[in-house]
């Protein structure tokens, strides 16, 4: 089967030239001018490959990269710039692209990236071909983002190597481990959490590495530690950025060696043990600034997941909030409640700085502050809640409103595209709340994808 190419440049000429370079070795191409003119073509067929320009007339190529590789069809990037530079780069690979080629080389050189990335894309679909059913226990939603987060997951628990999670306070680190390690070899055996940032400094070798009887004050008895209780499981490094420096230059050791000794004791141990860390701090800060060892991160960054803070999850709220309200019921032993289009509705203008577990908590205070009722509506949640999602309706009335007072025959008339956006926020408002934020139903209720809608629901 032919292989499909979509080139998005502004520049016709070399469109012209890279489209006859990938016809003539037998690529199927299309090109477009600019960014939404090539996400429509993307929307209507499956690419492969997405050659894309960074300076475009509607955007940056860059800052597009997670909208074009989020299409059904999962294309890989290839960016392509006349001012290439270093940061550039580190954007385009950071965000996923498969490669940065400068254009004043690109007829010459683009034949090897492009056979290189066919090749991966072909192995990947075989991988992606045999079933895998992921254990994903408290893991909600089914947003792109959420998706990606969760591919990561599969490969990182088919390995046995290191895995470091970041991602802001309250997305859910621990619950994503605990998915590495459920589905994992290591399943059957222990999953021990270590708060790096509760423990007390001058305890913190002895919790890790064990000590013998009589290594220190009250030291009355041998104790193991929580590194070989991880033995043939996980070991879960919460909060790793709050480890002192001198542990982690010992803790690098064991890493490396898998064995060690306890405080106090002459005789090393040994701990066959799989190490996942996470932090919501930025590890190569801490490093410029001599507060975290380099070493070390390269050893805990074999496998990198950064999680989607909930902002990004677009249409996973419905979802999320039904799970923690049937918990929340259910361990209460409260009979469930109606759940008005409203309160959904509130919870989705809200931005949500704290992610899923303020979300949690907010779902908490309004169980108990619903006791009585039997529907919940917006006005059972939290202040900061409501005039949030009042200041967002009428923001929202308020670019909707034409600035010359109502259309009427002698009115100016809004422009079409300006017309065409309300009509589909409109619209938008109304499906999603006759489906009480069901993605799934509102596919079906509209006869509209479920990639177009996400877009739809982004703009």
């Amino acid at each position: 089967m032919p292989k499909n190419i979509l080139i998005i440049d502004d520049d016709k000429t070399l469109c012209l030239m890279i489209a006859s370079l990938l016809d003539t070795s037998g690529y199927d191409t299309q090109s477009a001018s600019c960014l939404n003119e090539g996400y429509e073509i993307a929307l209507t067929s499956n690419f492969d490959i997405v050659m894309l320009d960074v300076q475009l007339p509607d955007g940056n190529g860059l800052e597009s990269i997670p909208r074009f590789s989020t299409l059904p069809s999962r294309p890989e990037i290839i960016i392509m710039t006349a001012a290439a530079d270093s940061d550039g780069a580190q954007k385009a690979i950071e965000s996923g692209a498969w490669d940065y080629l400068e254009k004043t080389n690109i007829i010459k050189e683009l034949m090897l990236p492009v056979t290189r990335a066919l090749q991966y894309r072909e192995e990947k679909n075989k991988i992606a071909a045999a079933p895998v059913i992921l254990k994903r226990k408290n893991i909600i939603g089914d947003s792109s983002a959420i998706t990606q987060s969760l591919e990561q997951v599969a490969y990182s628990a088919a390995s046995d190597a290191a895995v470091l999670i970041t991602g802001e306070t309250g997305t859910g680190k621990e619950v994503f481990a605990h998915a590495i390690h459920n589905n994992s070899k290591r399943a059957k055996n222990n999953f021990i959490v270590v708060d790096c940032a509760a423990l007390p400094s001058t305890l913190i070798e002895s919790n890790l590495f064990g000590h013998s009887k009589g290594a220190f004050t009250g030291a009355d008895q041998n104790s193991s530690g929580l590194i070989l209780h991880a033995d043939s499981g996980t070991l879960f490094l919460d909060e790793i950025g709050e480890l002192p420096l001198e542990t982690q230059k010992k803790f690098l050791r064991v890493l490396q060696e898998q064995r060690y000794r306890p405080v106090g004791s002459t005789k090393e141990v040994t701990s066959d043990f799989r190490v996942i860390a996470a932090t919501n701090r930025n590890l190569e800060e801490m490093v410029a600034k001599g507060k975290f060892r380099e070493d070390l991160l390269f050893r805990l960054r074999s496998f990198h997941i950064e999680l989607p803070p909930l902002r990004f999850r677009e249409g996973d709220i419905p979802e999320l909030t039904h799970f923690i309200l049937d918990k929340l019921w259910q361990r209460q032993y409260q009979d469930p409640k109606a759940i008005s289009r409203e309160f959904i509705e509130y919870l989705e203008l809200y931005d949500w700085p704290g992610n899923v577990r303020e979300l949690q908590q907010t779902l908490e205070e309004v169980v108990a502050r619903s006791q009585g009722h039997q529907t919940l509506f917006g006005f059972h949640l939290p202040g900061r809640i409501r005039i949030k999602a009042t200041q967002a309706n009428l923001s929202n009335k308020e670019k909707a409103t034409p600035v010359k007072g109502k259309i009427g025959p002698k009115s100016k008339p809004l422009k079409w595209k300006q017309y065409k956006e309300d009509m589909e926020s409109q619209y938008l408002k109304q499906l999603m709340a006759y489906c009480e934020g069901d993605v799934k139903l509102a596919c079906e209720e509209s006869g509209i994808s479920r990639a177009r809608l996400y877009e739809l629901l982004k703009k």
